[in-house]
């Protein structure tokens, strides 16, 4: 009895994936592609107007996880405006007229303030798309814009207004990390900065104090990648966290952000770029998870929503996507005859970009333990070498 038991228990293992749709691979490039011309005229397009930088990198990276660079160019005038009309400027024409000549920095759209947030995405679009040395590109504003933002504790602000949060610390390494400026950054402090926002539970808040979230863990813990500085948090800490992080996962196979809350497709990124830094991701069910973001795609129009059977939006898309990524879903089975990319854990940038870059970065490593490709090129924190 006990062996027939074992047996139906391991074929149950085996097919949670087969139960699941596939990757709708045609349609997301369909949906990604379509969003442009549709963020004019929709109710979607008003509601994200303030943030269109983000949505533009969210939909390009998504695009460059699926198909080669040439072909992301063509389908989205990325260099050049579409031949269909004239007047239509290309997203680069775009992007730098959302630079803020004031502060230095990119704002969400034209004509908006220059903010972290929306500094890097711009910063990220660049290297993404090879055009950093864009002689519209004012490399040094846009790296003193970042530098004067940190404040005397570590930490950084978004802008003037001088709201703090772990998010625009990340911001700010990644950024000045992908402009070959981190040095001039006091990143000592800004690491003992992130280490005083550490919870007892071992996850991050966003400032001294707060609620641990995984959204505050992945930026603290990318950040520290970044300043390879991850042998701070301590053997003990990783360990924590890492329960922490494994414990976000759910009944449905997804993950939620907070304990006691729905599960959502965008903590696929969250949680998972975090624990492929800490070496941990193991420590969650990855058939599940992979079948919670399948069952979360639009079988009819594309694109990917928080959860099975709501909307889909670029946002969601992109960090299913990338969670499916660093799964190995998209590359260990017949999906990847398309020879999809693969993402970057610290960057969230395509892991070739990252390395024609030649972008620093830490992952914790334990002992013998193979390290995959994608993140062969990072140094190495390894708290269990004996």
């Amino acid at each position: 009895m006990s062996g027939n038991k074992s047996k139906m228990s391991g074929s149950i293992a085996l097919s949670i994936l087969d139960y699941s749709p596939p990757f709708y691979f045609h349609l997301h490039q369909e949906y990604i592609v379509g969003l442009a011309g549709k963020m004019e005229r929709s109710f979607e397009g008003a509601m994200t107007e303030h943030l269109r930088m983000s949505g533009v990198y969210w939909s390009l990276t998504a695009l460059s996880l699926l198909v080669s660079k040439e072909d992301v160019d063509r389908l989205m005038s990325v260099t050049q405006s579409a031949e269909s009309s004239a007047k239509n400027e290309s997203i680069l024409d775009w992007l730098f007229t959302c630079f803020d000549e004031r502060t230095g920095g990119f704002g969400g759209n034209s004509g908006q303030d220059g903010h972290m947030l929306y500094t890097l995405s711009a910063i990220q679009i660049l290297t993404l798309v090879d055009a950093l040395d864009d002689k519209r590109f004012h490399r040094e504003k846009v790296i003193n814009f970042v530098l004067q933002l940190q404040r005397p504790d570590g930490s950084w602000a978004g802008d003037s207004w001088g709201e703090i949060d772990t998010r625009f610390t990340y911001c700010a390494l990644s950024a000045l990390s992908q402009l070959q400026a981190l040095d001039r950054a006091n990143v000592d402090l800004a690491v003992d900065y992130i280490l005083s926002c550490r919870n007892l539970d071992g996850g991050f808040g966003c400032v001294v104090g707060a609620e641990s979230h995984a959204g505050q863990v992945f930026c603290c813990i990318g950040a520290l990648a970044i300043a390879c500085s991850l042998h701070r948090l301590g053997e003990d800490g990783v360990d924590l966290l890492g329960w922490w992080l494994a414990e976000r996962q759910v009944d449905s196979g997804g993950l939620n952000g907070r304990p006691e809350k729905q599960a959502d497709v965008c903590y696929s990124w969250w949680i998972l770029s975090a624990l492929s830094i800490l070496g941990k991701v193991s420590w969650i069910n990855g058939d599940k998870l992979a079948s919670f973001i399948l069952k979360s795609q639009d079988e009819e129009d594309g694109g990917i929503s928080d959860r099975p059977d709501d909307m889909p939006d670029v946002f969601h898309t992109f960090f299913g996507i990338a969670g499916l990524s660093l799964l190995g879903h998209l590359h260990n089975n017949r999906a990847n005859e398309f020879n999809f990319r693969q993402i970057d854990p610290v960057y969230a940038l395509p892991t070739d970009v990252c390395r024609r870059w030649n972008l620093p970065g830490q992952i914790v490593v334990h002992g013998s333990e193979e390290v995959g490709d994608r993140l062969a090129h990072y140094a190495r924190c390894d708290f269990y070498a004996r």
